[in-house]
C-alpha cells in the first residue's frame, strides 16, 4: 500500500481515469433517446468534476461526423461542441498506436476502429472503457469495458 509521507499509513488517493468512447458523447446530445442523453450528461459531468476523462483524436473526428450526419448539428455548432471536450485529456493517435490496434484487432477479433479505442485507452493508463460496443465486464489489454447502459 502506498502511503502519505509522513509514514502515519494514510492510503494515497489513486486516479482512476476512464475512456469515453465516441457512442458516450453522441448521446448527451441526442435528444431521440432522452434516458441515455440523461445517463451520458451525468456520467460527463462526473468524469470533467473528477478530471479523470480521457478521449482520443479519433473519438473526436467519429464524434464530429456523427453529429453533423446523424443528429444533423450544424457543423460550426459540432466544432464548438469539439472546443468544449478539450477539458479531457486527448490521446493523439499516432503510428505506435495504429500498429498496436492493428495487434489488437487480430488477436481479439475485433474491428480495427474499436482496438483503436482500446489501444488509445491502454497508453493513457485507463482503468475502464465507457462504451456500449464491446462485451460488458469484457477486459482487452488490461482495460475493463463497462456499458453504463445497463
Amino acid at each position: 500500500m502506498r502511503t502519505a509521507a509522513d509514514g502515519v499509513g494514510i492510503p494515497c488517493m489513486l486516479t482512476i481515469k476512464t475512456f469515453i468512447d465516441t457512442n458516450m458523447l453522441v448521446y448527451s446530445i441526442d435528444r431521440h433517446n432522452p434516458r441515455k442523453q440523461r445517463q451520458a450528461r451525468i456520467l460527463l459531468t462526473q468524469l470533467e468534476r473528477e478530471r479523470t476523462g480521457v478521449i482520443s483524436t479519433q473519438v473526436m473526428q467519429e464524434f464530429y461526423v456523427a453529429a453533423v450526419k446523424k443528429l444533423n448539428v450544424e457543423p460550426l455548432n459540432a466544432k464548438a461542441m469539439l472546443e468544449a471536450l478539450t477539458f479531457f485529456e486527448i490521446v493523439i493517435v499516432d503510428i505506435g498506436q495504429i500498429r498496436n490496434a492493428i495487434d489488437c484487432s487480430i488477436l481479439n477479433r475485433i474491428s480495427f476502429w474499436d482496438s483503436l479505442i482500446i489501444a488509445s485507452a491502454e497508453r493513457s493508463r485507463c482503468f475502464r472503457v465507457w462504451s456500449e460496443d464491446f462485451n460488458h465486464g469484457q477486459i482487452l489489454r488490461g482495460v475493463t469495458i463497462v456499458n453504463p447502459f445497463i
